[in-house]
């Protein structure tokens, strides 16, 4: 019945979960290339497929790459609508203290004044601000620090990052606290791989694609405008000017072509990290590379990681056509006063491969059992636009690619739904079809018998 059919059809979504296991379990996806960044992970942004890692499962301190879950709280609290962006955060003289630390980032913060959840959250992600990353934190959790680092380490666990630590909401060592500190030892910092500080990453841009609005402005006054044409090195002696420590952004030292954000971090035992994220040709990818000894060798190291990526892979299109030798994708129906119905993907489904290995990508539907006959046809009445399975693609190359949540989410996958409707047939033409089959079954039988009289 589905002979027409050129490549390999599997009917059942249980498939579908045992394909995306496999792929999550297949072997590494070593550094193909040389880098010198203690621990390193390359990651399509789209749908968590590793392409490069290097020592990606390492535990190590992020230092202020922390603050990439604080942002995730914070959208997440205005999301629900607990706190809202034009409302006051209060300063404590603990938090305006730590505004004047030497030696680390902030913007001052002054008890007195008035600074909205926006302000703060500006602060944090475009200065590295910690004094106004712990108001956040505050304010979030009710005034309670210690129940937002709680909150941290939950929602890690929710994101099911692996092996992590959050003893503090700004990626700081816990001494820079001065004994005030919530969870660890005074000796303590944040402890997240380069696995799950992508891992990280993957959630809050997918989840909140917003945040990159701010996380891509290169300069900023505070409580101000957006700045150009501001020499940077006069921004960092101005106390009012944020000057984004992502100096891979337009008009920054290491502008790099589609660079989105995303966070930098520096403590003496962290070295110099970033995480980053950019876009070209509608590709987006993650890149998160950990303890460095330099500034510079963050974003070099980067740019090295994204070229890479940038160079070697394609986003390829699989067509669900391509499954049908007549090209129109049709399913058989029993029961309806029509007997086929159009089937459509709902999205294009783009794979992301080396280059070269598009023709090594196969289509693969998966339509779910429930819906259909022992002999393959869907069940009428079927209403237009309702989801009976899922699009994926086979890669027979010899290429392994891991992934950041194993089976957990899919690879790259769409869902089939129907193009149009089809009506249950009346009780008559069912039984006149029903009819017609038995007397086919009939006439088959008694041909098949002649034929053997003369065999």
């Amino acid at each position: 019945m589905f002979s027409r059919y050129k490549k390999v059809v599997s009917y059942t979504l249980l498939c579908a979960i045992v394909f995306v296991t496999f792929f999550g379990s297949i072997q590494k996806v070593e550094a193909s290339i040389d880098l010198i960044a203690e621990s390193a992970i390359l990651v399509d942004a789209h749908t968590g497929k590793v392409l490069v890692e290097k020592n990606a499962d390492v535990m190590l301190p992020p230092a202020s790459m922390s603050k990439m879950m604080t942002e995730y709280l914070v959208l997440e609290a205005i999301h629900n609508g607990t706190i809202a962006w034009d409302q006051t955060v209060p300063i404590s003289s603990f938090i305006s203290n730590m505004s004047h630390q030497a030696g680390s980032s902030n913007v001052f913060l002054d008890p007195d004044e008035a600074y909205t959840v926006k302000d703060l959250y500006e602060a944090m992600a475009i200065e590295s601000g910690n004094a106004a990353t712990i108001a956040l934190s505050e304010l979030i959790a009710g005034g309670s620090y210690a129940r937002f680092v709680e909150r941290m380490n939950e929602k890690a666990a929710e994101m099911e990052l692996g092996e992590y630590s959050f003893v503090n909401s700004t990626g700081l060592p816990n001494r820079s606290y001065r004994g005030q500190h919530v969870a660890g030892t005074e000796n303590d910092e944040n402890r997240l791989s380069a696995r799950a500080t992508a891992k990280l990453a993957f959630h809050l841009i997918n989840d909140f694609p917003e945040m990159l609005d701010t996380a891509s402005i290169p300069m900023m006054r505070f409580q101000g405008e957006v700045l150009t044409g501001v020499d940077s090195q006069a921004c960092l002696n101005d106390w009012t000017c944020m000057r984004n420590w992502n100096e891979m952004l337009p008009g920054l030292k290491h502008e790099y072509q589609g660079m989105l954000g995303l966070k930098t971090g520096y403590t003496n035992e962290a070295g110099y990290c970033f995480t980053g994220v950019a876009e070209r040709n509608g590709v987006t990818l993650i890149s998160v590379v950990m303890r460095l000894k330099d500034l510079d060798d963050r974003f070099t190291e980067t740019q090295r990681l994204m070229d890479y990526g940038f160079n070697n892979f394609v986003q390829h299109e699989v067509h669900l056509e391509d499954l049908f030798e007549e090209g129109v994708a049709t399913i058989p129906v029993v029961n309806g006063k029509v007997r086929e119905v159009k089937i459509s993907a709902s999205e294009p489904l783009k794979v992301l491969v080396k280059s070269g290995e598009e023709e090594a990508l196969e289509p693969l539907l998966e339509i779910d059992p429930a819906l259909m006959t022992d002999d393959g046809e869907l069940k009428a009445p079927i209403e237009q636009g309702e989801v009976i399975g899922t699009l994926s693609a086979v890669n027979k190359s010899d290429t392994e690619y891991g992934h950041l949540f194993g089976h957990e989410l899919p690879h790259e996958i769409v869902f089939v739904e129907t193009a149009e409707d089809v009506e249950r047939a009346g009780f008559f033409s069912r039984g006149m079809r029903g009819i017609g089959g038995f007397f086919s079954n009939v006439w088959t039988s008694v041909a098949d018998t002649v034929k053997g009289w003369f065999n």
